[in-house]
Parts: C-alpha cells; sequence; structure tokens
C-alpha cells in the first residue's frame, strides 16, 4: 500500500519566525515556499534529503476556524500540543555546542540513553525537538 512519509506538520505562529529559526539555526533547508494565496506552504528539510519534509504551519482558515486557531497557538506557546520532531546527528556534543553558539534555547543537555547521546530543546512557538546521536550497532 504506502511506500513512505514523504511530509510531516507542526504549527509555528510566524512562518518567517520559523524560518529564520529551522533553517538560520537548526541548518535545515527550504523545500518550497509559495502563497497558495488561502496559505502560505512552507516546508524544510534536512539538507539533501527532501524526500521527508517538514510542513510549518501558521494555525488558522481554511484548516481551522479563527476561534479553534486561537485555542491551538494558545496550546502551542504552552508546549502543550505534543508536536516533536527527531533529528539525527553524527555528533550530539558538537550540534549541542554549535547550536547553543547560536543561541538555541535547550530544555535537556546531551545525555547517554540506551539508544544513543540526545539532548532536546524548543522552538521560538513552544514545540519540542530533539536530536539523537544512535548508538553504533554492533
Amino acid at each position: 500500500m504506502f511506500n513512505a512519509i514523504t511530509h510531516s506538520q507542526i504549527y509555528v505562529l510566524d512562518q518567517d519566525q520559523a524560518l529564520d529559526f529551522y533553517v538560520g539555526k537548526l541548518g535545515l533547508e527550504v523545500n518550497a515556499d509559495v502563497d497558495m494565496g488561502f496559505m502560505r506552504w512552507l516546508t524544510v528539510s534536512v539538507p539533501g534529503h527532501p524526500d521527508r519534509q517538514v510542513l510549518l504551519e501558521k494555525p488558522g482558515p481554511p484548516a481551522m476556524s479563527e476561534e479553534t486557531a486561537e485555542q491551538v497557538r494558545e496550546l502551542l506557546t504552552k508546549g502543550a500540543l505534543g508536536s516533536a520532531l527527531i533529528l539525527t546527528t553524527d555528533d550530539c556534543r558538537g550540534t549541542y555546542e554549535t547550536l547553543l553558539a547560536r543561541g538555541v534555547e535547550f530544555t535537556d543537555e546531551p545525555t547517554e540513553r540506551p539508544y544513543g547521546i540526545d539532548c532536546g530543546l524548543r522552538d521560538p512557538f513552544g514545540n519540542h525537538l530533539r536530536f539523537t546521536q544512535p548508538k553504533p550497532k554492533s
């Protein structure tokens, strides 16, 4: 039946600010930035991997009423949506230091886990993100 997941979505409050964070600080690249009239279709991905994109979507019409959008925005800023993006890296501690120097706010420092080394951060809107250095397979 299915053979891939091509897009995931997270809510952001300001797409220009999201670009600054996801591209300018995290180093992702823009795949699409299209004004569709009723919405801006803005996707990013890990450089060289356009097969898996993240839609940075503003909550609002036409997907939801303005009343619902306001509730989503409130939950987002509280970090209560449960949205998560998990990335991998070859060097968790080095990536942590680089992003820390770029002003990224971390919620968890790099920590040894059964599956590798990972850490947590939040984007400027309240979304939870993690990146992991997977444990080498033996």
